[in-house]
């Protein structure tokens, strides 16, 4: 067996993390080693108790490799391990980097520049055209975007990224045949096509809950800064926060209106000494001596959103006064300085080009 095909087995071992598999190293020396030492032997060596010395005896290791090497090839993946020089540096820093990474599409030397966009499931619509145009700015200024996959603000920073033909990495809490949540399989295809996706869980892990902090560390173990956009009280995307933090990475929150359950992470935020992030030159400000060099020049189209690109004159502006949140007709026409049987005309071809659409109570926002 080759190293790669050792640390494959030794990944679907329950409790094996990179601190034990550094520790069984330091003992014999060589990934055979581990497999041939005898239960003393491996109960010998710090945190390897009774049980995880039982997993590593009683493995069958021909069987696990097989079906997770026919699981690789089905799913049209790649396993990559912590000893290959293509693992991602960033992620190599951290303290407990995963030892596999299960691949589908393409890491690359680029996507050490990367920057993590998560928040809430739950997004108000604020939250999710913020995630959105975050992503789209920061991809066409040539950032990685590193999410979760997740409903609401994760996907939506996927979405951005994809729109401006960026490059973007989702990361799961389960494994790659496993796609999680099951309505976002075909983004995490488009996703594979422009970027990454990617597990440490073997091919057919469910997503079990423990497994999503153990996620939100590879997500800002990827990425030289993370964004939070919004966030309820002890939420998963502060956990990401906290990884931030441990790990030395900047730190971003966008501000949201007081009183609204999905602010209060992103204020308390911004209250710790986290950076003020309401777009792209946020971000890139703070990481400027880091990524000097590499960023593309400007990117905004008009609206400072992909589709904003394809608009005319008069359609841009009633586009721009619906921004983030939904508005009346009147505040439309008073905000574009447009004659009503104009301002009305763009509405409804924003509406057939799937940009607008139109609310109860009269009002109009821009499509999620």
């Amino acid at each position: 067996m080759t190293e790669l095909e050792y640390l494959i087995v030794l990944n679907s071992l329950p409790d094996i993390g990179f601190i034990r598999f550094r520790n069984l190293m330091e003992r014999f020396g060589s990934l055979k080693g581990i497999f041939k030492a005898s239960r003393a032997q491996l109960e010998a060596v710090d945190k390897i108790g009774p049980k995880t010395a039982e997993g590593i005896l009683n493995c069958d290791k021909e069987r696990t490799l097989k079906r997770e090497l026919k699981l690789i090839d089905k799913y049209g993946a790649e396993a990559i391990s912590y000893l290959d020089k293509d693992y991602p540096g960033n992620l190599k820093e951290i303290y407990d980097p995963p030892i596999i990474l299960y691949v589908k599409g393409d890491i690359v030397p680029e996507d050490k520049y990367a920057v993590a966009i998560v928040g809430s499931r739950n997004a108000s619509r604020y939250g999710i055209t913020t995630a959105e145009r975050l992503g789209y700015e920061l991809a066409v200024r040539g950032f990685t975007v590193a999410s979760g996959l997740a409903r609401g603000i994760d996907a939506s920073g996927h979405k951005g990224a994809l729109q401006a033909k960026g490059r973007t990495i989702a990361v799961l809490g389960s494994g790659l045949a496993e796609i999680y949540p099951p309505e976002h399989l075909e983004l995490a295809e488009e996703i594979a096509r422009s970027g990454a996706v990617i597990s440490e869980f073997p091919m057919e892990t469910p997503p079990y809950k423990d497994n999503f902090p153990r996620r939100n560390r590879i997500i800002s173990g990827l990425s030289l800064g993370v964004v939070v956009v919004e966030a309820a009280k002890n939420s998963g995307a502060l956990i990401t926060a906290d990884f931030a933090l441990e790990q030395g990475r900047e730190l971003f929150a966008v501000p949201g209106q007081a009183r609204v359950t999905t602010s209060f992470g992103t204020n308390t935020l911004i209250r710790q000494g986290a950076r003020l992030a309401e777009s792209a030159d946020d971000v890139i400000e703070e990481l400027s001596g880091v990524v000097r060099g590499h960023l593309r020049a400007g990117g905004k189209e008009e609206g400072g959103t992909a589709p904003a690109a394809k608009l005319n004159g008069s359609e841009g502006k009633v586009f721009n006064v619906i921004a983030e949140e939904p508005k009346s007709v009147d505040e439309i026409i008073d905000g574009a300085s447009l004659a009503a049987s104009e301002a009305l005309s763009c509405l409804t071809r924003l509406e057939l080009k799937g940009l607008v659409e139109r609310l109860p109570g009269k009002l109009y926002a821009r499509k999620a």
